[in-house]
């Protein structure tokens, strides 16, 4: 895919950086020596985690340059590293690795999770946050958008897979940890209408099905799934819509 944006992303900073603050609320660490945020994008969760840890030495990763150069401006001095979730390896076992919205994107996740926790320093903590939303409204559309124009061709694989019950990975989890805890939280944000719903999701989710495509194909496809969105999400009484949003919480310790 191309470079993320990360003016896009934070269009919806404080929504999106919510469901962080509630992870990092989970975290049952007081004075942590090494802190990784992995997929620390444009460095919003990075900075809870200074903000929470500030004696600890901190560290974040992504694979976005443009990310990266958001994040060393905003926090300059902590140190960002181009590197990939699904291979990344500490230098040193750290006592929290941090995860917020990075790890849906990877096939496989469970595995690294596995393999990440026996990087964890003894009492160390895992600490993901996923969102778990490819049945809701926005996500089908899209699916049902890209199957159904002139682009199915160049979109046969653009869609995420979905998320597995959470038995599949407490199963995977529970024989390396002392402790697990699991759940979903469901948020409703408030946005101003249908076309805000599309800028969220812009930036993430609908970005693998809009990369493929022409500069015409994209406006065609974002008029169409736009319509679409506008359907499925019905004005409120008082104005705006609300984006109802399930995620997936793990909080692992070794």
């Amino acid at each position: 895919m191309a470079d993320w944006s990360p003016e896009t992303y934070l269009k919806f900073e404080d929504e999106r950086t919510r469901p962080a603050r509630d992870l990092l609320n989970a975290v049952p660490l007081a004075e942590p020596s090494l802190v990784i945020d992995i997929g620390c994008g444009p460095g919003n969760s990075t900075e809870l985690l200074v903000e929470r840890f500030p004696g600890a030495r901190h560290l974040g990763i992504d694979t976005s340059p443009a990310m990266l150069a958001k994040a060393r401006a905003r926090l300059p001095g902590v140190v960002f590293l181009e590197a990939d979730a699904a291979g990344f390896r500490p230098d040193a076992p750290p006592d929290l690795m941090f995860a917020n919205a990075v790890f849906q994107w990877l096939p496989d996740h469970r595995d690294v999770f596995v393999r990440l926790l026996g990087e964890l320093a003894p009492g160390g903590v895992l600490a993901v946050q996923m969102p778990d939303n490819i049945g809701e409204p926005l996500h089908a559309l899209m699916r049902e958008v890209a199957a159904g124009g002139r682009w199915a061709g160049k979109l046969g694989g653009a869609a995420r897979a979905p998320l597995p019950p959470v038995r599949t990975y407490y199963e995977a989890l529970k024989p390396h940890c002392r402790r697990l805890d699991i759940w979903h939280s469901v948020y409703n944000h408030p946005l101003a209408d249908a076309a805000a719903v599309v800028e969220w999701v812009r930036s993430t989710g609908l970005k693998p099905f809009l990369d493929p495509l022409d500069e015409d194909e994209q406006a065609d496809f974002l008029a169409a799934y736009t319509q679409k969105v506008a359907e499925a999400y019905p004005p409120l009484e008082g104005g705006g819509v609300l984006l109802r949003f399930p995620r997936l919480f793990i909080v692992a310790t070794r």
